[in-house]
């Protein structure tokens, strides 16, 4: 037996709680939301760095509004909340794309520090991962030790360009400064994985289909 939905804002089309116009569906989270629970998530952005960053962000978006790049933006916010050194996380397969972003950084005044995936040169078996996994690199992606050297450096705000699923979580995790995206790996799409959502009634439609596998919910 299947478990049963349960509907949440994926599962909404009004987007009421966005515009003033609308109805609320019966399921919306926002008029399910208590009291309570709504004063301290407000509170939570009475801390001062929460709150450095939330209006830092609300002014990049309002500013640069269908006019700036994300490479513009990302340099304002950096701006908004202070940092001088940005890091870069790279994928090393678009070190190329990172050395012409750190170009764009350097020329606008900041300091930049970039470590790539492969740092380390560690082979992927060292930590366990299974042999078959070398068919496509026999050195392994290393996301932990680049958050780790982006922490000695004390960079101001960190910048992802890149790295793997899963590889972007570690980062994420031990990442001392506060860290934004710019490129999302996507090998197929030539990194533009939106792409597979909005062909996704069309040349995507295999992605809608029922998994039969097994695989999920293993």
């Amino acid at each position: 037996m299947e478990e049963e939905c349960k509907y949440s804002c994926i599962d909404c089309a009004t987007t009421h709680c966005s515009s003033p116009e609308g109805k609320y569906p019966d399921f919306c989270l926002t008029t399910h939301l208590e009291a309570d629970a709504r004063g301290e998530n407000l509170r939570e952005y009475e801390d001062a760095e929460n709150h450095k960053i939330m209006t830092a962000a609300a002014e990049v978006e309002f500013e640069g509004y269908c006019r700036l790049t994300r490479v513009e933006e990302t340099m304002e916010f950096a701006r908004k909340i202070g940092a001088k050194k940005i890091g870069i996380a790279t994928c090393v397969g678009l070190i190329r794309e990172s050395r012409t972003l750190a170009k764009i950084f350097r020329a606008h005044g900041f300091q930049v520090y970039g470590v790539c995936c492969k740092a380390g040169a560690t082979p992927k078996t060292q930590v366990g991962i299974d042999e078959r996994c070398e068919a496509v690199g026999k050195n392994m992606c290393n996301p932990i030790l680049q958050a780790q050297l982006l922490n000695r450096e004390q960079t101001d705000l960190n910048v992802v360009v890149g790295l793997c699923v899963g590889h972007d979580s570690l980062f994420y995790r031990y990442s001392q400064a506060v860290t934004t995206t710019l490129v999302v790996k996507d090998r197929v799409l030539g990194h533009n994985p939106v792409a597979a959502l909005y062909t996704a009634p069309s040349y995507y439609k295999k992605l809608l289909q029922k998994d039969t596998s097994g695989k999920n919910g293993r």
